[in-house]
């Protein structure tokens, strides 16, 4: 056995030397080849090189860590990702993330199910409260989530790659915006897209100070359904998940919450500081979930009534749920490509198709010219509305509007960013932040302008009287819509099952990014942790449904998404931390390089003009003493910039 083994080194040796050799004479007969790939070798030797002075030089970050003494990625005390996880008997948890979360969560589901009359009382209240005395905050705080977007496209942090510069994305890119669409409104998009409009024509913003059903509440109408539909949310959903994505693969951290804030805690995201942060991720993301499918379930309900007669009811919904809990449970099963990425992409070309048909049979010109006047409308007042807060009106419009849906994206955006960062491996901090945020906002318009104009059109001309439809129950209005159209019967199953394959990828797509959540951050665990927490989100839905309605879901989002906003304003300024260093890091390592092609290009025309050795070493010489002194001033200037910028 070792004479084979030791033959077998031989052979390998030989076949080595002979492939250097065949090299080496291509080489002599091409000698523009061979300075290539010396300048090759040295260039990766030397980007190494620097990376490692560039890392080990970084002067300590005495911000808000409660070590200051520690640098801002250090390696020193960093943990595997799951290496406090639990494994075997089917499981891989993070035992403190998962059990606390689990237990909230099923003595709400239990406390729920039991006291579901009194809850219905207590989450009137609630929800009355905070929308009052907090509104303010959650206000100001969506506006700056939308100014630390525009921050870190558009200055010198927009050109790093998520996952490195030689990363390359995983997906096209159209499967990347239909995963985006579909895990981030597409529910609530189709349940809202033509209640909204007709609630806004009959109680406009008293912002716009017009009448109701006036043809300023017309022009207001669409316009107040763009602003919570569009830039806003997406802003918010960005900015997570470009500080998940950055985080976990530049920085190889977990792909949870509690990873954003390394920078401001150091190796304190691996204790009870980072558990709470993701135990909190954990029911944000579950109560923002519940509230998706809450709604996604209420619609299919209503469209069943609609078309075949089957009473709305909590039981009816209950058995819903069950059903397309099931079917979500497959595509868990069939896992991220062939699940979510093809139920996204069929269902983003059944949506396209179910709207485009609408335009053409419904009122082409109304609906055109209508979405081109609101869009500027919605610009014209972009700002305003970003800041109105009611203050000078004694009305509490935003309470059930405005406020529930700010609280509603922030609850949303654990989920919504862990799993657009999930998908986004290969794109640049510009491309990132503008295709999140701009495609889906455009998009939206779209599809709100189609089906929320056609419903406009139907009430202001006599055709419908969809305003008494939407008094009675919102998730009838789509059906309703429907009657006035050719094929109505068609466009209403194709509606349902729009709600039907949203309400699956929600729930696969919130799963997969729970078990994340509740995992440590692994990207692979067992298959039955991500059907668990398919089943609990379900549960949690049911029981808001039976506990109280669309009340209850509002209720639910705002009590976890305004504490998540602390969160999330401690997030920005902790991602500003990581891009800065990053971009100091990467800039470091490119001067390095510039300066190793000069040298290598001034050393190769020497060589081959001049003939005397010894000019040509002490050529050499000059360019390593030059060499030596630029590294000393880059990392002064280095020093300098890190201290001086925080």
């Amino acid at each position: 056995m070792p004479e084979n083994k030791e033959n077998h080194t031989q052979k390998q040796a030989r076949k080595g030397n002979r492939r250097r050799g065949k090299e080496n004479t291509r080489s002599k007969r091409n000698p523009e080849l061979e300075s290539e790939r010396e300048l090759a070798r040295k260039m990766r030797k030397e980007e190494a090189r620097a990376r490692k002075e560039a890392i080990e030089n970084r002067p300590p970050f005495r911000g808000l860590q409660i070590n200051p003494t520690t640098s801002l990625f250090d390696e020193e005390g960093k943990e595997e990702i799951g290496e406090r996880n639990w494994k075997g008997w089917g499981v891989d948890i993070h035992p403190q993330v998962t059990i606390p979360a689990t237990i909230i969560l099923l003595l709400f589901i239990i406390l729920l199910s039991i006291f579901s009359q009194e809850a219905n009382v207590v989450f009137d209240y609630i929800l009355d409260a905070v929308t009052n005395y907090t509104g303010w905050f959650m206000i100001l705080a969506t506006a700056i989530f939308i100014g630390a977007g525009l921050f870190f496209a558009f200055s010198r942090y927009g050109k790093i790659v998520i996952g490195g510069n030689d990363a390359k994305p995983e997906f096209s890119r159209w499967g990347w915006f239909a995963m985006l669409l579909s895990a981030g409104m597409g529910i609530g998009l189709v349940f809202w897209s033509v209640a909204e409009p007709i609630s806004h024509l009959g109680e406009p913003s008293p912002m716009f100070n017009v009448d109701p059903n006036s043809a300023g509440a017309v022009k207001t109408a669409l316009t107040s359904s763009f602003f919570h539909w569009g830039i806003h949310p997406w802003a918010i959903y960005a900015i997570v998940g470009l500080g998940l994505a950055f985080f976990s693969y530049n920085k190889g951290l977990p792909l949870t919450i509690r990873s954003l804030f390394y920078p401001l805690i150091g190796n304190k995201i691996y204790g009870w500081w980072g558990n709470i942060i993701d135990i909190l991720s954990v029911l944000a993301t579950m109560t923002g979930l519940a509230t998706s499918l809450g709604l996604g379930v209420s619609q299919v309900n209503a469209g069943l009534n609609h078309l075949f007669g089957i009473s709305i009811s909590p039981g009816i919904q209950i058995v819903l749920i069950i059903v397309i809990t099931a079917f979500a449970t497959t595509s868990v099963v069939l896992g991220l490509d062939k699940g979510v990425q093809k139920l996204s992409e069929i269902n983003m070309v059944l949506a396209a198709i179910f709207a485009l048909f609408i335009l053409l049979v419904g009122p082409t010109v109304f609906i055109l010219s209508g979405f081109t006047q609101n869009l500027g409308y919605y610009a014209a007042n972009f700002i305003e509305m970003s800041f109105w807060t009611e203050t000078f009106t004694s009305t509490n419009w935003q309470g059930s509007w405005t406020l529930f849906y700010w609280a509603w994206w922030i609850s949303w955006s654990p989920f919504v960013g862990m799993f657009i960062a999930r998908i986004s491996k290969g794109r640049s901090v510009k491309e990132f932040i503008i295709g999140v945020v701009l495609v889906p906002t455009i998009i939206s318009a779209v599809f709100m302008s189609i089906l929320g104009g056609t419903a406009l059109y139907q009430q202001i001309n006599g055709i419908n009287d969809l305003a008494s439809v939407v008094n009675v129950d919102e998730s009838l209005a789509l059906f309703s819509l429907s009657d006035s159209l050719p094929l109505s019967s068609i466009l209403s199953l194709v509606g349902i099952i729009l709600v039907t394959v949203f309400f699956i990828t929600s729930s696969d797509s919130g799963s997969l990014v729970i078990d994340h959540l509740t995992s440590g951050g692994k990207l692979d665990t067992p298959l039955a942790q991500r059907i668990f927490w398919a089943i609990i989100e379900g549960a949690v839905a049911a029981v808001l449904l039976i506990g109280g309605g669309l009340t209850a879901l509002q209720t639910a989002s705002i009590i976890t998404g305004l504490p998540f906003t602390f969160v999330l304003l401690a997030m920005v300024y902790s991602l500003y931390l990581g891009l800065r260093q990053e971009f100091l890091i990467e800039r470091a390592v490119r001067e390095k390089l510039r300066k190793v092609r000069n040298d290598h290009i001034i050393t190769e025309v020497v060589q081959s003009n001049v003939e005397d050795k010894a000019l040509v070493e002490n050529v050499a010489e000059k360019l390593a003493e030059e060499e030596d002194t630029n590294e000393e001033t880059n990392e002064d200037d280095y020093n300098t910039e890190s201290q001086s910028s925080q």
